[in-house]
């Protein structure tokens, strides 16, 4: 499993997931609305902890900068 996500899209993630987390357990949130948001926070926090997201796979998405190596 090569990682496919940035650390930009990673913070992304991770910054949303805790917003969405923070609104629930303030009660913000209720209901199926609610449900939904959390489980997209918990694959958001899921995907940003490993680097890796399996829906970048197919549509062949790589957010993660490439490193060049240096002659010399």
């Amino acid at each position: 499993m090569t990682r496919n996500m940035g650390t930009t899209d990673r913070l992304a993630r991770t910054v949303i997931a805790v917003v969405i987390l923070i609104l629930l357990m303030k009660g913000t949130l209720t209901g199926t609305f609610a449900l939904i948001l959390c489980v997209f926070a918990i694959v958001f926090l899921s995907t940003s902890a490993t680097g890796w997201c399996p829906f970048y796979k197919p549509m062949n998405i790589n957010t993660k900068k490439t490193e060049q190596k240096q002659d010399g």
